[in-house]
C-alpha cells in the first residue's frame, strides 16, 4: 500500500521525517518495502497482512498513526446540497444472495462535466501509481486510496431502466471490462447486471458499455460489499486483477459503506460538477452485528508479554484504537470493536494490539533462554519403533487423507453409508466418510502405484480410525494396517515381527475368520485378545481397483491395543553351543486341513528338542489328487547339553509323522 506523506497529513498530524515515520509504522507491526522521496512529498510503501483490509488506505494508516503517537485523527467532513428529487423513481437495486453481496448502495450524481482532473488530485493519484483517466473515474480511484472502500461510476444513461441486479452469472453470459478484456463468466462469479444482461464483474472491474466517457452527464455511483472468497476466485480466474478487487478480496466496513458513497459523490461534484440527487438506494439484506464485544483480562496481557504495563497506558492504547474500553469488572476490561477491526475476534488479538503499540522494543530480554526438553513419551518411542521395523521388511509408509468415499466404504465394509461417520463439506461431497479401516486407503494408493509400474509394493499407514455407535456417539482409535503384492506369509511375518518388536514374548496366533473384504481371513489374537485382522484381498475388489495382480494381502491391527502390551527388556542369550538338525516333511493333507491343525498336533507329540516348527509352502496340482494338498513343513531339532544324533530324530519325526496321519490322515509324500 503506498501512501503520500502530503495525503497522510490531511487526517493526522505528522512531525516525523518520511524515515522516522517508516520506523514508527515498522515498530508498530508494518514491514516498509520502501521510502521514495519525489518533489514536495514523500512515498511511504506500506506492506498490510492479509487481516487488516482496513489498512489499505491512507484513512487506515492514518489512524494506525493517531492510534501510535496519541495525535488526533480529523477525518474528511461531508457536505454537500442535495437535488430534491425521488430516487427510488430513478433506480432500483436487487440484491439475489445476501451471502454473495452483503450490501449495496445506489447514488444518482446529475449534471457531470467528464473532461480532466485537477492537478493536486492527478499528482496524489500517479505518486500512489494510479494513472489519471478522468475527472470522475479519478475522484472515485481517489476515494478508494482514501477510505480503502472501492467504488465505481456507471453511467446512468446505459443502465436499461435504471435497474441494478446483484446475481450469480448464467452460462454462457460474456463481458468486455473496462481494460478491453473479453470476460467468459461462470455460474460462480458474482455479476453486477442490468435487465439486458452483466454490466460488470462485481467486486473486480466495471465493463465497457456501461464505462463513464466524455458524452456522460448522469452517474450512478455504486458502493457495495461484496463476499471476500468468490470476489478473490473470480478475479484469478479471469486473469483480472484490480485495486477493488485487491481489497474487496480481503474485507470492507459494510457499516462505512454509506458515508464512503457520500463522501466519493462530494468529490466527484468537486472535480466534476453536478448535483447530488438526494437519498440513496441501501438494500442492506442482513445487517451485520454492530456492537461485538471482546474482553481482555490485564493480568493475561504480563503473562503473555512478559512486562508489567500500567493499566492506565492500556487503557489509553485501546482508546487511541477505537476500542472503546469499559471499566474493569470481574478483573476484565470489556471493549467494543469497531467495524473496520474484523480481525478482532478474541483476547489474545486485544493483547497483541496492546503489545504492538506500547512497543515491541519494550519487551524485555535476557542474555539466554533456557528451553526445557521434554523425554520422548512411550507412544512416540513405539511409533518409531514400529516405522523402523515395517522400513526393514521393505513396508513404505503411506499417508493419506482422513476420508474415504461411499464407493470405497462400500467396498471394504458391509456397514450401510447411514452408520458412518460424515462430515458436510461443499467443497467435497464424495469424500467426506471418515475412514472406520484405513485398507480402502491403502488400496487406492497400492492401485495408483500399479498403474504407474510399480513393483514389489509394500505399504503401511498408522492413522485414527472412526466408528459410529448404536447411540449416535462416535470412537476413534489409532490403526496400524499394512497391503503387500507378496505371499500372506509376508504380512504375517511382518505384523508378528512387529509386535513382538515391541513384546518378545507376546504369544502370536492367526486363527480362520471370515472377513468381508478377504477371500480368506484370519483374526490376529496376542495374548489371548484378538488385536486385528489379516486376509487375502477380494478378486472382485480388486477387480473394481483395475488391480491386476493375482495375490494382495492386507492386515489392519489396533494398535492402541499393541501400546496396550507390557513393556520388556530384551534378554541376550548364548548363542546355541551344538548344532541343530534340521528335517523337511511333505505331507499330503485333505483340502480342508488347516496349518493350526498340523501345529497342534506337532506340539503334542514333539520332544523339548524341537526348537522350531515352520511354515514352507502349499503345492497343488499333479500328481496330488483332487482335493487334497501338498503341506512342506520344516522341524528344527536341538540338543542343548550335546551333539543330537540322526537316529534319535528318525526317531521324534517318526513319531511325529504317525501322529499326524492319525489324527488328520496325512500321508508322508516321497518321491
Amino acid at each position: 500500500m503506498k501512501t503520500s506523506l502530503n495525503w497522510l497529513k490531511e487526517y493526522v498530524s505528522i512531525t516525523e521525517s518520511p524515515q522516522e515515520l517508516a520506523a514508527l509504522l515498522s515498530g508498530i507491526g508494518f514491514n516498509i518495502e520502501s521510502v521514495e522521496i519525489p518533489a514536495d512529498d514523500a512515498v511511504i510503501d506500506v506492506e498490510v497482512t492479509s487481516n487488516r483490509g482496513d489498512c489499505l488506505s491512507h484513512i487506515g494508516v492514518a489512524r494506525e498513526i493517531a492510534a501510535a503517537t496519541g495525535r488526533e485523527l480529523n477525518l474528511p467532513k461531508v457536505k454537500f446540497e442535495p437535488v430534491k428529487k425521488d430516487i427510488n423513481s430513478m433506480v432500483s437495486v436487487e440484491i439475489a444472495d445476501a451471502k454473495l453481496c452483503g450490501r449495496y448502495t445506489a447514488r444518482i450524481i446529475e449534471g457531470v462535466k467528464v473532461g480532466s482532473s485537477p492537478e493536486w488530485m492527478v499528482k496524489r493519484l500517479e505518486a500512489v501509481g494510479l494513472r489519471s483517466v478522468n475527472n470522475v473515474v479519478d475522484a472515485t480511484n481517489y476515494a478508494m486510496m482514501e477510505t480503502g472502500q472501492p467504488p465505481h461510476a456507471f453511467d446512468y444513461n446505459k443502465i436499461r431502466d435504471g435497474k441494478i441486479i446483484v446475481r450469480l452469472a448464467k452460462k454462457d453470459e460474456k463481458i468486455v471490462s473496462i481494460d478491453g478484456t473479453n470476460c467468459a463468466l461462470q455460474p460462480d462469479m458474482l455479476a453486477i447486471t442490468d435487465p439486458t444482461g452483466p454490466i460488470a464483474v462485481a467486486g473486480v472491474m466495471g465493463g465497457l458499455e456501461t464505462e463513464v466517457g466524455i458524452s456522460t452527464t448522469t452517474i450512478l455511483l455504486e458502493e457495495a460489499s461484496f463476499n471476500p472468497v468468490v470476489t478473490r476466485k473470480t478475479s484469478r480466474a479471469l486473469n483480472l486483477p484490480s485495486e477493488a478487487a485487491y481489497r474487496f478480496g480481503r474485507g470492507v466496513d459494510i457499516e462505512q459503506i454509506d458515508w464512503a458513497s457520500q463522501r466519493t459523490a462530494q468529490l466527484i461534484v468537486q472535480v466534476a460538477g453536478g448535483k447530488i440527487v438526494e437519498g440513496v438506494v441501501d438494500v442492506y439484506p442482513a445487517k451485520a452485528e454492530i456492537n461485538r464485544m471482546v474482553a481482555m483480562r490485564p493480568a493475561r496481557v504480563k503473562k503473555v508479554l512478559g512486562i508489567e504495563i500500567p493499566q492506565q497506558t492500556i487503557f489509553e492504547i485501546l482508546r487511541g484504537l477505537c476500542f472503546s474500553p469499559q471499566k474493569p469488572e470481574n478483573d476484565k476490561i470489556l471493549c467494543t470493536i469497531p467495524t473496520w477491526r474484523n480481525d478482532i475476534t478474541r483476547e489474545i488479538d486485544l493483547i497483541e494490539e496492546v503489545g504492538r503499540i506500547y512497543g515491541y522494543d519494550k519487551l524485555t530480554l535476557t542474555q539466554k533462554i533456557n528451553i526445557e526438553v521434554a523425554p520422548v513419551d512411550r507412544r512416540q518411542q513405539l511409533v518409531a519403533r514400529t516405522g523402523g521395523f515395517l522400513n526393514s521388511c521393505g513396508f513404505y509408509e503411506s499417508i493419506t487423507p482422513g476420508f474415504n468415499t461411499e464407493a470405497i466404504a462400500k467396498l471394504i465394509t458391509p456397514n450401510a453409508i447411514d452408520t458412518h461417520l460424515a462430515v458436510r463439506d461443499e467443497n467435497s461431497k464424495t469424500a467426506n466418510m471418515l475412514r472406520s479401516t484405513l485398507i480402502g486407503s491403502l488400496l487406492e494408493v497400492f492401485s495408483r502405484n500399479v498403474h504407474a509400474g510399480t513393483k514389489n509394493i509394500k505399504l503401511y499407514e498408522l492413522a485414527s480410525v472412526f466408528a459410529k455407535t448404536a447411540e449416535g456417539k462416535h470412537t476413534e482409535n489409532s490403526s496400524l494396517a499394512a497391503v503387500c503384492d507378496a505371499d500372506f506369509r509376508i504380512i504375517r511375518g511382518a505384523v508378528e515381527g512387529m509386535i513382538r518388536n515391541l513384546s518378545p514374548s507376546a504369544n502370536i496366533t492367526f486363527e480362520p475368520t471370515e472377513i468381508f473384504w478377504a477371500n480368506t481371513g484370519a483374526k490376529i489374537i496376542v495374548n489371548g485378545n484378538q488385536f486385528g485382522v489379516a486376509g487375502v484381498i477380494k478378486d472382485q475388489i480388486l477387480s473394481t481397483l483395475d488391480i491386476k495382480i493375482a495375490n494382495v494381502c492386507a492386515a489392519e491391527i489396533n494398535f492402541d491395543m499393541v501400546l496396550g502390551l507390557q513393556a520388556e527388556q530384551i534378554k541376550a542369550k548364548p548363542l546355541p553351543k551344538f548344532p541343530s538338525i534340521v528335517r523337511d516333511l511333505s505331507l499330503i493333507v485333505d483340502e480342508p486341513v488347516q496349518w493350526s491343525k498340523i501345529q497342534e498336533v506337532v506340539s503334542t507329540k514333539a520332544p523339548a528338542e524341537l526348537e522350531t516348527l515352520n511354515f514352507v509352502g502349499i503345492y497343488r496340482g499333479k500328481p496330488i489328487p483332487a482335493g487334497k494338498k501338498s503341506v512342506t513343513l520344516s522341524l528344527c531339532f536341538r540338543d542343548e547339553d550335546g551333539t543330537l544324533k540322526h537316529e534319535i530324530v528318525d526317531g521324534w519325526q517318526k513319531d511325529i509323522v504317525a501322529a499326524i496321519t492319525s489324527a488328520l490322515g496325512a500321508e508322508l509324500r516321497v518321491v
